[in-house]
């Protein structure tokens, strides 16, 4: 795919160089100098800075919530299969529910919608700590709160996701894409580290209770946020009409529809092993509620790695190669992971494992974004959650059905061997997308105000 990129120079001109001058964007950025790194240009708009802070400290009680959660499941049933179930109920809702979400995000505020989406975590996070706390948790008070986070989840991905040109514009979005994917895997390096020392000692409860509290700051942050005008919000036609015209342009759009093909695959097979991560630390690794903690890092650790590697990024240019081979190595070093019987060596393996996800992911998204008009954004990046977060459950009921009759080494081993092939099937179409993607991000390059100049190459092979 990298051919796509090199037959128009210019594609870069999506992302701009910073001016050697100060700036300040439509949407009230602060003014920055231009020896800010190129890596965390996004950085230079006010808006995505508060959003960024408040994310941070946000997405870090998050990921602790996530590792105590699937602990306190396993500690309380010992079953593989529940684990998966309880993944499942999680994220079925954003597989049902997402075009709603994407709906409401391309027709009302988004900075709204995001901010209502993070009460409602927040309140859910706090009854689960009060549960927990009370030692009156119940298996199935998790699968309650599950599902009601994945409703809330199925509005905050659309907007949150779509909410991002809104703060940065588009010749900063592929970096906002990069830096926002690296401050969830910074989280997640972080989360589970502290969820690990906080479960061995004091118990899930506080992690719960921590994650609630954490809210308060991304709240903080996105109403301190000011957006003048958002990009592309739809204002005709009934919600109905919304929902289908978005899944029209994702099945008529072959570059889109290929992209989010293969990572609704990777989410359905290769995912499934952070579900399953709990039986490997404890009966294959012997590492416990700590051992776990550590797993998850390392995958965290590549995962942030991912992510800076794509924001130190100043175009488009061969990102789709990136991609078929970001998706082989995901699974080539899955199915080492599920070869090993060693703690340390095993923490080792999951840093490409992150590295790798991570790139495949982030650079599917930022793709994605450069393809699609901005009136549709969020209905796309619905059918994007639907792919990326609505299959995982598929795969994490799938993934522990599996490992409950074969074991766990082997149902990850199973989705490794997949993703492989996928990889190989999308290297095989590239070819034949490569004119129509051009022709997608330079219709939207134009629409954004790129001077025509910048324009005049030829689309043709």
């Amino acid at each position: 795919m990298s051919e796509w990129w090199q037959q128009h120079p210019n594609i870069s001109a999506l992302e701009p160089e910073i001016s050697n001058a100060t700036q300040s964007d439509a949407n009230g950025s602060a003014s920055v100098s231009s020896r800010l790194p190129v890596t965390l240009r996004a950085l230079r708009h006010r808006n995505f800075q508060l959003f960024f802070s408040g994310q941070l400290i946000s997405l870090t009680g998050t990921w602790m919530q996530n590792i105590a959660q699937a602990w306190l499941v396993y500690r309380l049933t010992g079953s593989s299969l529940l684990l998966g179930a309880v993944g499942f109920a999680g994220q079925i809702p954003v597989f049902l529910i997402a075009p709603i979400g994407g709906m409401v995000a391309d027709r009302y505020n988004r900075q709204r919608v995001v901010i209502a989406t993070q009460v409602g975590s927040m309140i859910l996070a706090f009854i689960l700590a009060g549960l927990t706390l009370s030692h009156r948790v119940q298996v199935w008070h998790i699968f309650v709160l599950s599902a009601l986070l994945g409703v809330v989840n199925a509005f905050d991905i659309p907007a949150r996701q779509s909410f991002l040109v809104d703060m940065v514009g588009k010749e900063d979005l592929m970096n906002a894409i990069a830096l926002n994917s690296s401050m969830f895997n910074g989280a997640r390096i972080v989360g589970p580290a502290i969820a690990g020392v906080l479960v061995a000692s004091i118990g899930e409860g506080w992690c719960f209770f921590a994650n609630a509290v954490s809210y308060i700051a991304v709240i903080i942050g996105l109403l301190m946020i000011h957006v003048e005008k958002p990009y592309g919000l739809a204002v005709e036609g009934s919600p109905l009409q919304h929902i289908v015209e978005g899944f029209r342009f994702v099945m008529r759009t072959g570059p889109i529809l290929t992209l989010l093909v293969l990572l609704g695959l990777v989410s359905l097979v290769g995912m499934p092993y952070t579900v399953l991560m709990p039986v490997f630390a404890d009966h294959i690794l012997h590492g416990g509620a700590r051992g776990l903690g550590i797993l998850m890092g390392a995958t965290g650790v590549g995962a942030l790695l991912g992510a800076l590697t794509l924001a130190s990024r100043s175009g488009l240019s061969g990102l789709g190669r990136w991609i078929a081979f970001s998706c082989g190595g995901f699974g080539l070093f899955l199915i080492l992971f599920s070869l090993s019987r060693h703690f340390w060596l095993s923490a080792a393996i999951l840093v490409p494992v992150g590295f790798c996800m991570m790139l495949d992911m982030s650079a599917s998204n930022t793709l994605i974004q450069a393809m699609v008009p901005d009136h549709l954004r969020g209905r796309v990046m619905a059918v994007y959650s639907m792919m990326f977060m609505g299959m995982a459950p598929f795969g994490a009921l799938l993934g522990g059905a599996v490992a409950d009759r074969l074991g766990a080494p082997i149902a990850v081993a199973i989705g490794g061997v997949a993703c492989v092939g996928g990889a190989i099937l999308f290297g095989m179409r590239l070819p034949n997308l490569r004119v129509e993607a051009r022709q997608l991000i330079l219709a939207q390059a134009v629409a954004g105000g790129e001077p025509a100049q910048e324009m005049t190459t030829p689309v043709v092979d």
